[in-house]
């Protein structure tokens, strides 16, 4: 006869795994409900005025990872779209097609939220804005500027990007440039400003001036404690991580975080997964090629490398993204063999980043953003249409809802209404 006590390891077994249900299913509902319930910005979005178009736009399901389908999916509810220009020489010409550059971005953003979307979305210019819109129950567009360059010389410049409807931008980008050193000069040593130059110092006042929040994710680290000094108003790292996590120069020392803490501003932890966990990142990535290379032979397609996709026209670089589209879903399963072997950079990597700089620096200094179709996007959150599985990480690594909105984009509003108030403080001292 078998005693019953013989079942007692199986029966503890049984009830220990009824038990982890439950509690992940009463943390997806809570992530749920969370999700729902507060504003979920995410401050860097680069764009291609290409799909800024009558007959193509963000009202479609783009192939491209931030559109309103896919945010409406994802519970995404802000957008900061970016004028992002590169830059040539420092030179009036070098300015002058930038200028031109950022202008066609700025009127490809008040075209989306003007006439091709108005019912679905609507640009924002303040914090309260922000806030209106999304009670509405419309998305909300922002503006951010990746690289001062485009300003030229003229520092009047800055009001008529604030005029636009820029609230965010960045000194310098991959290059230094007439106001900031970049933090690319890490490669070779070798800067042009040892930091800010006077004519930055000007921009920063003006920036200050007016209401545009200073943006630190790109210069270079000399250039971004100047920066703060110089500013009277709390900064933003509009999409960077931990360096003492990841070793790149695009992140911020533990140094850098402190300077942020005590200005008052906030670092946009970014889901890029060369700033998360390089080696991972590396090797996923050659795996990734090396399987599509060999995969591109027996399809006879014609793989092309980043620097060659970049040098495509628009229209023949929609035509190669669908024809990529179909072969990477024609080799699925093979990749999903490859992930099993070799983990891409996820959600979870992207979390220790939030978890490692809201220990280091607190809660209120620590925001969310992707860095979508500009080089972001981890397995779960590959676009917007996955929003929602951030929310869920921070759910099941125990952050409270109040935490949450705070990171999601309350430590930003925050921030967007300080430099307000710093903005108005100027103009009545004239």
């Amino acid at each position: 006869m078998i005693r019953s006590n013989h079942y007692l390891p199986f029966l503890c077994v049984l009830i220990y795994l009824v038990f982890i249900s439950c509690i992940s299913e009463s943390e997806e509902t809570k992530a749920k409900r969370i999700h729902q319930s507060i504003i979920t910005l995410d401050t860097h979005n680069d764009i291609n005025e290409g799909f800024f178009t009558d007959s193509l736009n963000y009202s479609q399901n783009t192939d491209t990872q931030i559109n309103l389908p896919k945010m409406e999916a994802g519970g995404l509810d802000v957008t900061w779209l970016i004028v992002y220009t590169g830059q040539d020489s420092l030179s009036q010409t070098g300015y002058a097609i930038a200028a031109a550059n950022a202008k066609t971005k700025f009127e490809a953003i008040h075209r989306l939220a003007d006439r091709y979307a108005p019912e679905q979305i609507a640009l924002a210019k303040t914090a309260k804005e922000t806030r209106e819109i999304w009670k509405s129950g419309k998305k909300v567009a922002m503006i951010g500027v990746e690289n001062a360059y485009p300003l030229g010389l003229d520092t009047a410049n800055v009001k008529k990007f604030y005029d636009l409807g820029a609230r965010y931008m960045s000194l310098a980008h991959n290059g230094h440039n007439q106001f900031s050193d970049s933090n690319t000069g890490e490669t070779d040593a070798i800067y042009l400003h040892k930091g800010i130059s006077e004519l930055g110092k000007q921009v920063i006042g003006k920036m200050n001036y007016y209401g545009i929040m200073v943006d630190i994710s790109h210069p270079s680290k000399e250039a971004i404690q100047q920066t703060i000094a110089h500013s009277k108003a709390p900064v933003i790292a509009s999409h960077s991580s931990a360096r003492a996590l990841c070793d790149h120069s695009r992140n911020l020392d533990d140094e850098q975080l402190e300077l942020i803490k005590a200005n008052g501003g906030v670092v946009q932890t970014v889901a890029f997964g060369a700033y998360l966990k390089a080696e991972k990142h590396q090797k996923f990535t050659e795996d990734k090629q090396t399987l599509e290379e060999e995969k591109s032979q027996e399809f006879d397609f014609q793989l092309l490398s980043t620097i060659e996709e970049r040098a495509l026209g628009f229209k023949e670089l929609r035509q190669y993204q669908k024809q990529y589209k179909v072969f990477s879903q024609s080799i699925e399963k093979e990749m999903q063999v490859l992930k099993t072997q070799t983990p891409p950079v996820d959600v979870a990597d992207f979390v220790d980043h939030i978890d490692y700089m809201v220990e280091k620096i607190g809660i209120n200094h620590v925001g969310i953003s992707s860095d979508f179709d500009g080089g972001g996007g981890i397995e779960g959150w590959q676009d917007a249409s996955e929003t929602f599985n951030v929310t869920f990480e921070l759910v099941k690594r125990g952050y409270t809802e109040e935490e949450i909105e705070k990171l999601w984009g309350g430590n930003l509003l925050r921030v967007l209404v300080e430099v307000e108030m710093v903005a108005k403080s100027l103009q009545e001292k004239g």
